[in-house]
């Protein structure tokens, strides 16, 4: 007796149907395609390194690459993003009402949101928590010494909560105030409205290296608030789009990896070293359809907009006008956290 036909002899019995391999397409897939852009979450301001405006008026940040990256996957062409403004209060709403597909903001992944606000998240892309900076003539460096200070938050974030449990369970007494846009919020920090400034570690270790005019003025506090998963946020009820973000990013995660980069993509496809790397760039059938997406989806992902390793130097990192060193944000082989799935 042939394995197949006793495996669907088997299926048939118990009334199950065997599934194909290609996926039924996202609706917002779907929907995404038939426009011809992809609504991605910007910042009503900069966020210095993720979602910020250059001089030229142009949208620029890891972030805005991702959602570029995406769009490549998805349309072929990252000038197909349609980055939308966004305070931090408005990412939420936007997304349930179909304002923007995704959001790519510097996201923390919680539990409230994952139960509460009908979302469901990627896998995280990068790791971050929520630090203390304040004025060094106060003389301090830890957050048990902001007693009777003032503080200054972001609203509309996760940072606004944990900051205040935090000083609560340090029995500090404060008062904290919460600004709508960040450059309000350095506005009021600059001038002396409040003590202290609580924001991401690495959103305040790039403004004090490259905004403040005195970074030596500026102290940036021992205690560590959180170490947050960062993931993109999508609408529940779409599993079809979790998994295509979900491989989006892994793909970027194994083209590094595996040495993949926007400069030999093409090379690598031509003479994949490797099975698993003929997988990932449409060299051997069934990437896409797997997705609902053509099979070379991922090369030319790379090819536009390099692999997750370029995405950060060019943002974050030593290409950089910030260079922050990647630590936790760096691959599993080279002592972070970030890993892909396996891609069998």
């Amino acid at each position: 007796m042939q394995i197949k036909g006793l495996a669907t002899g088997l299926a048939v019995a118990a009334g199950l149907t065997i599934p194909s391999l290609a996926m039924a397409k996202s609706p917002t897939i779907t929907a995404i395609q038939d426009r011809g852009t992809l609504l991605c979450s910007g910042h009503n301001g900069s966020y210095f390194g993720f979602v910020e405006v250059n001089d030229q008026n142009e949208w620029k940040g890891l972030d805005i690459d991702l959602c570029r990256a995406m769009t490549t996957a998805l349309l072929g062409d990252p000038e197909k993003a349609q980055i939308v403004p966004l305070s931090w209060a408005q990412r939420f709403p936007a997304l349930q009402s179909g304002d923007v597909d995704v959001i790519i903001k510097a996201t923390g992944w919680t539990m409230g949101r994952d139960t509460e606000l009908g979302l469901q998240f990627s896998i995280p892309y990068f790791f971050g928590g929520a630090q203390f900076m304040a004025h060094g003539d106060l003389g301090i460096t830890e957050a048990k010494d902001l007693e009777g200070g003032t503080i200054c938050v972001e609203a509309g974030t996760t940072i606004e909560r944990i900051a205040a449990n935090y000083l609560q369970s340090l029995a500090v007494e404060h008062t904290m105030v919460s600004y709508e846009k960040a450059s309000e919020l350095r506005a009021a920090y600059l001038a002396n409205r409040c003590d202290s400034f609580v924001a991401w570690g690495p959103f305040l270790a790039v403004l004090r290296a490259t905004e403040l005019e005195n970074p030596d003025a500026h102290v940036i506090l021992n205690d560590q608030l959180s170490n947050e998963p960062i993931s993109a946020a999508m609408r529940q009820g779409d599993e079809d789009f979790v998994d295509f973000t979900n491989w989006m990013l892994a793909a970027l995660l194994i083209a590094e990896e595996e040495g993949i980069t926007s400069e030999n993509v093409e090379e690598m496809a031509a003479n994949p070293p490797n099975p698993k790397i003929a997988r990932l760039l449409g060299a051997e059938p069934g990437m896409g359809e797997r997705l609902g997406l053509r099979d070379t989806w991922a090369k030319e992902m790379i090819a536009a907009m390099g692999n997750y390793g370029e995405i950060y130097h060019r943002n974050l990192g030593e290409n950089s006008p910030y260079k922050l060193e990647r630590g936790l944000n760096n691959l599993w082989s080279h002592g972070g956290v970030l890993y892909a799935p396996q891609l069998d």
